[in-house]
């Protein structure tokens, strides 16, 4: 992985954010640093150090300083970071009021809709007046069912100003879907949009609520921001109230931020439910705001000039972390719907007319512009974007060849990686480096990462696990209804003791930047998208002609497919109407991404001795690599009806 693409010249490297702190660390340190690589073994070295430097950098705002950045770093999990402060995420958020575009929202109704920082400033103030009138107090959960809009910003920043944490889904997830996640944490309100559009069909919201209100009896106020339609009937959702009448008619000239300890809960994420019901990953205000501040500040060298973009939906980490661009004043640009709707063109004419200067995207997305035939570069003035973010699954050789021949040549392509369990990242873009094929640049500044091989090492050039040894601030604080803490403990802490084990594959080459391999467990990366085999095996399973199942994600194009293996129930056939019958009870109760793109009848599902079935054996068998263990399978002549499918041969 040695073809280098890119390298910012000596000029564009001594006026980016990451220079000028590690000039600073240098100056306060007596240190003669001029790489990344150097400061982040000082960062790893020096935890302390680091996350202080790194407060008085990002000007965080608080009403009572630290008495000391962390406990012990040598615990995990249990950390206790930046003792004494007391802040908020939301007014760290809010620090500018000035009449600088904040948000630039573009939908496929084409509508297009901007917010100054003085009125998003104004609209978080009466959101947040209606929502202690409704009597949210610190610590209840509000929650969001919304497209990647305005409103879903305004209505989690209102909601963090009062103390109370934030979690949202995107309106393609099913009922159960939905359930499966809000069900656990019982908000108090709910915000929805009427409904949301994709490739130009208007999708309705409201039914779908109606069914989930009936389950969660906790929630006491709907609000319904009209977006497809601006006066939807809101009459058979209980509760409900429209957004315009709901917050408060005039704003209050200052809001009221409480102020609240680092550690207070912000948001709760979902792990992608591989083996039941999602696990709620609850995350700190501070560890939230500082650690996402230090990826947008160092390693996006995100500006108040910037315009940052970042195709996501409310449903994904991703879009909490551009939210955080709001802290450093920067212009957003918000998009919801199809990115290939009218065309393949669509983001692009975008980034040329808003003139964005930080595209962030997918490799799925990348994958599938590739295919499409689209050069950018040929049909788009793309002058102003600086630098391209990809993330959501590994970005291959391929794709940022063709960043750099067909999209622009002089662009810091920055493949990021990390996850939803600490809404950042473990390996990042680095503004004073190089870029080489297939290479993230550097490991994020501050994060003790790895790869270990199997007798808990560090290896070097060769392929390991991704672990990080020592606490970092966005780490969850603990997770939902999880009181002795086991739940988290198993979830990365089980195979290397008291060492985060993220369940990723990764090479760290001799430079300090990491190839990613993909994860080292079941869950699925269609599209870039996270999503877990349980909420397929969930759908499949309660339909009577289905009596088993078994999901893969197979590499195809660039990208993951999701492959469904079924074993049919006796007396029924895998016809045409039940291959659509099964993919239209998926769409519905799960996500349209969790359709697979093939179905595909077997006589028999391979399962452990102690009755897991065995994805990872079979994705093995259908790439055509061998399965060394499989005296741990109860029936392991079952892998043998996976081996050399024509089905998986063909699109």
């Amino acid at each position: 992985m040695d073809k280098l693409l890119w390298k910012p010249s000596e000029e564009q490297v001594k006026k980016t954010n990451m220079y000028s702190f590690m000039t600073g660390v240098n100056k306060k340190y007596n240190k003669n640093f001029t790489d990344v690589k150097e400061l982040w073994q000082w960062s790893v070295e020096n935890i302390p150090e680091f996350w202080a430097e790194m407060w008085d950098f990002a000007e965080i705002k608080a009403s009572a300083p630290f008495d000391q950045v962390i406990d012990d770093v040598n615990k995990m999990p249990g950390t206790k970071w930046f003792s004494g402060a007391r802040l908020n995420f939301a007014e760290n958020l809010l620090r500018y009021r000035d009449e600088q575009t904040a948000l630039i929202f573009r939908g496929e109704d084409q509508v297009n809709r901007r917010l100054t920082y003085a009125e998003l400033y104004d609209e978080v103030s009466r959101v947040a007046k209606s929502l202690r009138a409704a009597g949210v107090q610190t610590g209840d959960r509000v929650v969001g069912f919304m497209p990647n809009m305005p409103e879903s910003i305004i209505a989690m920043l209102a909601a963090a100003s009062i103390g109370a944490a934030w979690s949202s889904c995107s309106p393609d997830f099913g009922i159960k879907g939905v359930l499966d996640r809000f069900g656990q944490i019982q908000p108090k309100v709910l915000f929805t949009a009427n409904g949301y559009f994709f490739k130009t069909k208007k999708l309705d919201s409201l039914e779908r609520i109606s069914d989930i209100l009936k389950q969660i009896d906790s929630v006491e106020k709907v609000v319904v921001v009209p977006y497809t339609d601006q006066t939807p009937d809101i009459s058979n959702v209980p509760n409900a109230v429209m957004y315009d009448d709901f917050k408060a008619p005039e704003p209050d000239p200052e809001i009221e931020f409480e102020q609240l300890p680092f550690d207070h809960p912000l948001y709760i994420m979902y792990s992608s439910g591989t083996t039941g019901l999602p696990k709620c990953m609850v995350q700190s205000a501070g560890g939230i705001l500082i650690h996402q501040m230090k990826e947008h500040i160092l390693h996006t060298d995100l500006k108040r000039e910037d315009n940052l973009f970042y195709f996501t939906t409310c449903g994904w980490m991703m879009w909490n972390w551009l939210t955080c661009g709001l802290s450093v004043g920067a212009t957003l640009t918000l998009f919801d719907g199809n990115p290939f709707h009218p065309g393949p063109e669509a983001l692009w004419q975008m980034a040329e007319e808003e003139k964005i200067t930080v595209f962030g995207t997918s490799a799925g997305y990348i994958a599938a512009l590739m295919n499409s035939g689209l050069k950018p570069k040929d049909k788009f003035d793309l002058s102003s974007v600086r630098a391209l973010l990809s993330t959501g699954s590994p970005l291959p050789v391929e794709g940022f060849e063709f960043v750099y021949e067909e999209i622009k040549k002089d662009i810091q392509l920055a493949s990021i990686a990390g996850g939803t369990d600490i809404n950042g990242c473990f390996g990042l873009g680095n503004p004073m480096g190089a870029v080489y094929a297939g290479e993230l640049q550097c490991r994020g500044l501050g994060m003790k990462v790895y790869a270990f091989d199997e007798n808990g090492k560090p290896v070097y050039n060769d392929q390991g696990e991704l672990v990080c040894t020592a606490p970092a601030p966005s780490m969850p604080i603990y997770f939902w209804d999880d009181p002795e803490g086991k739940k988290y403990h198993s979830a990365y802490f089980d195979v290397y003791p008291g060492v985060w084990r993220h369940g990723d594959y990764i090479v760290i080459s001799d430079r300090g930047g990491i190839t990613m391999y993909g994860r080292s467990d079941a869950t699925l990366n269609p599209g870039g998208v996270r999503i877990g085999t349980a909420e397929i095996y969930r759908q499949v399973e309660m339909l009577d002609e289905i009596e088993d199942s078994l999901v893969v994600g197979q590499n195809w194009k660039n990208d993951v497919r999701v492959i469904l293996f079924v074993k049919i129930a006796s007396g029924h056939e895998l016809t045409d109407d039940l291959k659509n019958k099964i993919r239209k009870t998926i769409r519905t109760n799960a996500s349209p991404r969790h359709v697979p793109a093939k179905i595909i009848e077997v006589p028999d599902v391979p399962y452990t001795l102690n009755m897991k079935k065995v994805e990872l054996a079979v994705k093995k068998t259908i790439q055509g690599e061998a399965v060394l263990n499989k005296d741990a399978l109860k029936n392991p002549e079952a892998l043998d009806h996976y081996a050399g499918l024509k089905e998986l041969q063909e699109d």
